[in-house]
């Protein structure tokens, strides 16, 4: 009886067989891996169009996969593969590639998000219908491989792995509907990936992050602030929308108070709160205030967001929202309404902030959150005034928009935002939901997960934020020490949320010392990512270090 184990040899992470492709190699330096062949054409290519649930399968040619009225050109180049399409005729949803070969039982695969993570990254051993959005490392017996599609692509891409496979699934669609290109020829993605490797699974990532990056600038400046130490304050996670000028021109004390004298001007970013004209006479001055303590000003800004009374067609259609809402979001793809949206950018610049955060443009657009994506990043059945563009090339071209009415020199954080889409436009990303000041069980699910999860992409896609950390009076302080210390000894971006309840001598000492540490650009690396949810143990520029991520009672088995 053929048993699948027996036929892999021990050690090895996978081997290729059947369809003509030889079994490669299991000794240590020249494992094979299906992860490879993914640069060659694929086994099968079906596609889903119109609107009929069903996938027709294209027929084969040398570089060519056709039926009536479409084609997809797949070119093998040494270091990639190039999809593109052409279908004048068809309007096109999904593509899906798949390549054959054996893969270890054993295997464990990582993958990343669709916008941020929710505190659901993790490697897992194989799940066939477990959906990989733009890439994933496969790791077994101390050896790692790994397969992405490259910053920047056409396609909403995931991926899946299963015993017997690898598939790659391109979303093409335009809202939940088929694509209408018309003569266009659509570069969809380029594919990329990372030979097996003995090093650690951490550079592995690092390294895989690289290469889907590679050829896209990726700024270290604007205006006068380098981006490669970025430190500061916003006040969502004490305010929570309460807040005030003073309370903000308190915090831009503090800073100045506790940043290094000769290190990076701190940011003071004002969080959702601030359109209360009673509360906020003058945006404009505020900035002006902010500066003048020698700290630069950063603002929150929601630009999709459309008030009520909106002119309807200027509107994203109500059957787009996968949850009953009131919230309304304008249809970028008209010229009228995406006026209205970079016009919040323009007012925020006009203002004189000089770090611009801009959040929710993941949810309005596609109607959803990432947590909820699955496999279908938006609801069926709708799609944008603008028919000819996939929901990718939409979302970038209005991260390309929102960069030019920002400008060059200022700094762009995208929060709710498709990072893949982002690399090289904008320069920081929050990579995970929002940690709390009510609830440490939420900071530990979603910070820590995502803070040792996605900081492979830090200074190679952009900078990563973890979000804030809370210094408020219902997060424990041992908590609230170890989660600002793993931040600043990460090296990514540190922003602390001072409720003025719970800073006293013993806060500010903590927050002097991580602003030095972290204007250091030092390095970290957690040790057990690849056994932990939310990775304890970890090295910091080498130095071992374990944080009390759990409280006294253990943690939490209710949502956060």
């Amino acid at each position: 009886m053929f048993n699948r184990r027996r036929f892999l040899q021990a050690g090895s992470l996978v081997a290729v067989t059947g369809r003509g492709i030889p079994a490669l190699s299991a000794a240590p330096m020249k494992i094979g891996s299906p992860l490879q062949h993914v640069l060659r054409q694929p086994d099968l290519v079906r596609v889903q169009v119109k609107d009929e649930p069903a996938f027709v399968s294209l027929q084969k040619g040398s570089e060519r996969w056709t039926m009536d009225g479409l084609e997809l050109v797949v070119v093998e180049r040494s270091d990639a593969l190039d999809i593109a399409l052409h279908a004048p005729q068809m309007p096109v949803q999904r593509i899906h590639l798949r390549w054959q070969g054996m893969i270890s039982e054993e295997v464990r695969i990582l993958g990343d998000a669709w916008e941020r993570s929710y505190g659901d990254l993790a490697w897992l051993p194989l799940q066939p219908e477990r959906v990989l959005p733009w890439y994933l490392l496969a790791s077994h017996s101390g050896v790692t491989a790994g397969a992405g599609v490259k910053t920047g692509c056409a396609a909403l891409a995931f991926w899946q792995v299963d015993s017997e496979g690898i598939s790659l699934w391109l979303d093409v669609r335009n809202g939940g509907s088929g694509v209408v290109l018309g003569d266009r020829v659509v570069a969809l993605a380029s594919v990329v990936t990372l030979s097996p490797t003995q090093d650690r699974p951490w550079n592995a990532a690092k390294n895989l992050c690289r290469k889907m990056a590679e050829g896209t600038v990726v700024p270290g400046q604007r205006g006068h602030y380098a981006l490669d130490v970025l430190y500061g304050s916003n006040d969502w996670y004490y305010a929570y929308g309460k807040n005030t000028p003073q309370g903000i021109l308190r915090d831009a004390d503090l800073l100045r108070e506790l940043a290094p004298v000769h290190g990076a001007t701190p940011f003071c970013i004002i969080d959702d709160g601030y359109q209360d004209a009673a509360r906020f006479p003058s945006l404009q001055q505020l900035a002006a205030d902010i500066r003048q303590r020698g700290v630069a000003p950063g603002i929150w800004i929601r630009p999709l967001q459309a008030k009520s009374g909106t002119r309807e067609e200027w509107l994203l259609p109500a059957k787009h929202w996968r949850q009953p809402t009131r919230d309304l979001a304008y249809d970028p793809t008209i010229p009228e309404a995406r006026e209205q949206v970079l016009s919040v950018v323009h007012q925020a610049r006009d203002w004189g902030y000089e770090f611009l955060k801009h959040d929710f443009t993941t949810y309005e657009l596609l109607g959803g959150w990432g947590k909820d994506f699955g496999a279908s990043p938006t609801r069926e059945g709708w799609g944008f005034h603008d028919r000819s563009r996939t929901n990718a090339e939409i979302i970038r071209d209005l991260y390309l928009d929102i960069r030019k009415a920002a400008g060059e020199d200022r700094i762009i954080l995208g929060c709710n935002t498709v990072g893949h889409l982002s690399v090289g436009i904008f320069d920081a990303s929050r990579t995970g939901d929002d940690t709390s000041g009510r609830d440490w069980e939420r900071t530990r699910r979603m910070g820590v997960n995502t803070l040792a999860f996605r900081l492979p992409q830090d200074r190679v896609f952009y900078r990563t934020d973890a979000d804030c950390i809370p210094f408020t009076p219902d997060i424990p302080w041992q908590q609230t020490e170890a989660w600002l210390h793993a931040v600043a000894a990460s090296g990514s971006i540190l922003l602390v949320s001072p409720d003025p309840r719970s800073i006293d001598a013993r806060a500010k000492a903590a927050i002097r010392e991580a602003f030095a540490l972290a204007a250091q650009k030092p390095q970290a690396e957690p040790t057990d990512w690849t056994d932990s949810h939310t990775p304890f143990h970890w090295k910091n520029n080498g130095a071992a270090v374990t944080y009390p991520w759990l409280e006294n009672t253990g943690a939490s088995p209710f949502p956060a």
